[in-house]
This record gives structure tokens, C-alpha cells and sequence, in this order.
């Protein structure tokens, strides 16, 4: 049975530009650019400036920021009639001059900065890897191609961690070729055979094989006896004993293979020497991926005071199209002398959607570098100490609820600006996140950061005798010997956070 009701419900809704602004201040300034270019792609209206133009004066860019204020405003206002919305919006965007849409202030890096980074053209790994497929004497093209779907399914790391039947079935499908696991394994041991040592290996035990096999068995190989017996028990402690290995139960490999504590230590040595990723191994490889961090801002101590500046690298000077601003112009003259008809109007509609859509983005783009230099700014003061000294211990505990309260934005929004941004400092380069932490108290009652804590945490751990490293709970009494009250479980916490691992997996012979 139907039923109609009324209800009354509170929704908050939030409009394409508030959408638009939040997935801005999401992405750094090294992915800003790429956003932009996809913008002026999609969007003709939107254009960029020319890099000789001159700058504006800061009054010139208040009076434009009015301007554009006033037009928004009226354009909400004559939408509800549509008789007379195009020729309002058509006189008032030809008075306001929308070339003069710009996005200069004066809190940005130099404008005549190289936007461009060079990129090395090099052999990627996995051609390397083709090219010595081709020293193979396979039968036939169809072999070719299955070990080239092979190569093509190893990992960026040199591991083949596709399964077998997911490679016969790409087999099938993409190039009509039916094959066999047993095919497949026969080809993959030719390719572990291929530099560097260890490729194709399906887990991290089977390429530590791989390449202890691969040091007894070279022709070419000075290893003397004593490396080969510390080779060969390498092998054996890998291919059999992985597991007690891994968990560094070293007294029980010393009774299962019946040996001293110093042939344990030099068979492990052997295996350290080894490379857990073998694509690494590959110098010229352009298929590791170098992860560049461009730093959304810049702080630089001038004689005790701090000066920040956002970077403007990425964020070219926007505008809208002169081409569109001419087009507006033609179709007011015609319709004077009527001349216009349907297709015109419905152009020219074209034409205020798509201008409507560019300074949306162009003002989205403006507010957020507005709302980043506001929040660094904040921080920047609330670390004032540490951005002065690069002493980690004089960072304060901060929340985002903090900044939030000090800028007078919201928390979700200081989150967005502090997710996945840096900033240059004279120390190094850090990430926002990282100024976030939590309080602790203290035996004297003073607050201080758990980032203090952590980095005393980090000190202990880095002095202490390896072949005894400390417990959880020895770790907690020696930072409450520092006056620090914590309690064990939050040492295995922040032990955690530091990836440093428990006491057992940090012992060494």
C-alpha cells in the first residue's frame, strides 16, 4: 500500500564550486599543474596568460576581486529572467574586461622560476629484460611471445606476482595462443637466469635462492673456499630454515645445522649482501620510479624572522579568453541590428556556460592559495621555534582544532591543506603532517609533543647493544627515567608508528 508523507529534514548541500575548491586544496602543487592543464583542455573559455605580461599592483588585483564580486552577484540576481539575463550578462562582461582575471599576488616564488624538470631518457627494465630474451634460443615466435607476456607481468620490484593461469588466460584472450603452466615455468626459469640476479622470483625466499645460486655458479666468480662454504650454508638457511631466519631464531639454526656462532655469522652476512628487490639492481632503469616532492611552500630565516612564500610554479596566471570576450561583442552588435536568431543565442549560451565555468575555477584557484597561505602562516607561527632552530624538541603539541580555531577555517579544511603537502625548510624538506601531534605529560607536569618523545624513542633504539636490544617494558622505564610518564603499550605504539621493529626481530650476532 502507497502512503504519501511531509517531512522536514535538515540536509546541507554543498554546490559544484565548494566541490570544486575541497578537491584543490586535496592535491599538492606538484599534481596542481596537471589539474590545470586538464582544465584548459576541457574548457575554451579558460586560457592562459602571457609570461611577459606585467604584473598588477595589489590594488588593481583588489579592484578586479570587486569587480568579479559584483558580477557573480547580479548574474544570481537577473537568472530568474531570462528575457533580459543575456544582455545584462553580455553588457557587464564586456565593461568588467575578463582578461583581466589573473591569479598574481605577492606571496608567491619568483615567476621567472624553470617550470620544467628534466627527465633522463633511458631503457626502461623491462626492455632491459627484452633485449636479453633475445640471446635466448627459443623454438619459435609463439615461445617469444609467451616470454615476453612473462616479462611483461613481472613487477617494478623484479617479482612475478601474477599467478600462472592469470597469465595463460591474458595469453588467450590477448593474443590467441594457448599454453600450460607447465610452458610457463619452463620459460620463467630461463628468465631467472636473466641480470639482475633474482628476477622473476615469485616471493622473497625464492630470489634470495636465486642469487645465492647464481654467486656459486659463476665461471667467473674469486670467491675463495671459505666464501663458497659461507655461500653454500647461505643457501641452505634460505631454502630450508626461511621461516627461523626471518624471525632471527639464531640459536635454533645453530642446532639444527649443528654449527658455531661465527659460521651463523658469516652465512648471514652473505645473505645481507643480497638485494630483496632485484630491479634495483639495474642501474639505468627508468622504470623505478623517481618520486620528485615539489614544496607547496618556502620558509627562509632572514636575520631571525621568518619569511614564507607559496609556490606558484604550477599555478600558472589564468584568464578568460579574448576569442570569447570578441564573440560576445559580434553577437550584441548583430542583435542590435537584428540579425541574430536561434543558434546564435543558444552559441552565445555556449559561451556563458563555459565563461561562467572559468572563473569559477579561476576564483577556486585563487582561494586556494589564499586558504594554504593562511594555514601554513598559522602554523608557521604556532612552530615559530622550531622553523627557527630545526631543533625537533621545540615543536609544540598541535592538533588541527588548533590551526582550525587560529585561521577560523574548518578542521576538515585545515586537514585537505595539510594532507599531502611540503614545505622548504633550511633543515630539509618536511611534510605538514608531521607538525601534528598529540601532547604528553610529563613527571613535572610540562606538555611536551609525542614527536619529542618519539625522537628519544628513536635514540635509545639507535644506542643500544644489539646483540640485547631493549624490551617494550625496559624501553618504558628508561624514558621514564627522562622524566617522560608512558605507559609499555604506548612504547609498542610508537614503535610501530617509527617501523621500527620488536626487540627479538632487532637482535644481531
Amino acid at each position: 500500500m502507497l502512503k504519501q508523507n511531509l517531512s522536514h529534514r535538515l540536509l546541507q548541500k554543498l554546490s559544484p564550486q565548494q566541490i570544486q575548491l575541497m578537491k584543490l586544496l586535496q592535491i599538492p602543487t606538484a599534481t596542481l599543474e596537471q589539474r590545470i592543464k586538464e582544465e584548459l583542455e576541457a574548457n575554451p573559455a579558460l586560457d592562459e596568460g602571457e609570461e611577459n605580461e606585467e604584473k598588477e599592483t595589489e590594488t588593481d588585483t583588489e579592484a578586479e576581486e570587486a569587480k568579479f564580486a559584483e558580477t557573480e552577484a547580479d548574474q544570481s540576481e537577473e537568472s530568474r529572467d531570462d528575457e533580459f539575463e543575456l544582455d545584462d550578462y553580455i553588457n557587464e562582461y564586456i565593461e568588467d574586461d575578463p582578461s583581466s582575471y589573473k591569479l598574481k599576488t605577492e606571496n608567491f616564488a619568483a615567476d621567472d622560476e624553470d617550470k620544467s624538470i628534466p627527465i633522463a631518457v633511458q631503457d626502461t627494465f623491462h626492455e632491459y629484460l627484452e633485449t636479453q630474451l633475445g640471446m635466448l634460443k627459443l623454438q619459435d615466435e609463439r615461445e617469444i611471445k609467451i616470454a615476453n607476456q612473462i616479462i611483461g607481468s613481472i613487477d617494478d620490484d623484479g617479482y612475478l606476482r601474477r599467478d600462472p593461469i592469470a597469465i595463460i588466460d591474458d595469453l588467450m584472450f590477448a593474443q590467441n595462443i594457448v599454453s600450460s603452466e607447465t610452458e610457463i615455468y619452463f620459460l620463467l626459469s630461463k628468465i631467472q637466469k636473466f641480470d639482475p640476479p633474482g628476477v622473476g622470483a615469485r616471493d622473497l625466499q625464492e630470489s634470495l635462492t636465486l642469487q645465492l645460486r647464481n654467486k656459486l655458479e659463476a665461471e667467473d666468480s674469486k670467491h675463495d673456499d671459505d666464501d663458497l662454504h659461507n655461500i653454500a650454508l647461505a643457501l641452505r638457511i634460505i631454502k630450508e630454515y626461511f621461516n627461523e631466519f626471518s624471525k632471527k631464531h639464531y640459536q635454533k639454526l645453530q642446532r639444527y645445522l649443528s654449527i658455531s656462532e661465527l659460521e651463523l655469522k658469516n652465512a648471514i652476512e652473505q645473505i645481507l649482501k643480497l638485494n630483496p628487490k632485484p630491479a634495483s639492481g639495474y642501474k639505468g632503469s627508468g622504470s623505478s620510479t623517481i618520486h620528485y616532492i615539489v614544496p607547496d611552500f618556502t620558509i627562509v630565516n632572514r636575520d631571525g624572522e621568518l619569511d614564507l612564500t607559496l609556490n606558484s610554479r604550477n599555478a600558472p596566471d589564468l584568464r578568460i579568453n579574448e576569442h570569447y570576450k570578441d564573440m560576445l561583442k559580434t553577437y550584441k552588435v548583430n542583435k542590435k541590428n537584428k540579425k541574430t536568431g536561434r543558434q546564435e543565442k543558444e552559441a552565445v549560451l555556449f559561451i556563458k556556460q563555459k565563461i561562467d565555468s572559468a572563473k569559477w575555477f579561476i576564483d577556486a584557484i585563487r582561494q586556494r592559495q589564499q586558504t594554504m597561505y593562511k594555514t601554513m602562516y598559522s602554523i608557521m607561527q604556532y612552530q615559530y621555534d622550531f622553523f627557527r632552530t630545526g631543533d625537533q624538541k621545540t615543536l609544540r603539541p598541535m592538533i588541527l582544532k588548533d590551526i582550525a580555531d587560529i585561521t577560523g577555517l574548518d578542521i576538515s579544511t585545515v586537514s585537505r591543506v595539510a594532507n599531502s603537502k611540503f614545505v622548504q625548510t633550511e633543515f630539509g624538506t618536511k611534510r605538514l603532517k608531521d607538525f601534528f601531534s598529540e601532547s604528553l605529560q610529563t613527571s613535572s607536569g610540562e606538555e611536551v609533543s609525542t614527536l619529542e618523545v618519539k625522537k628519544i624513542l628513536t635514540d635509545i633504539i639507535g644506542e643500544e647493544h644489539k646483540k640485547k636490544p631493549f624490551s617494550d617494558e625496559k624501553l618504558k622505564n628508561l624514558l621514564r627515567e627522562k622524566g617522560y610518564e608512558i605507559a609499555r603499550r604506548t612504547v609498542a605504539k610508537y614503535r610501530e608508528q617509527l617501523n621500527i621493529p620488536v626487540a627479538r626481530l632487532r637482535k644481531e650476532l
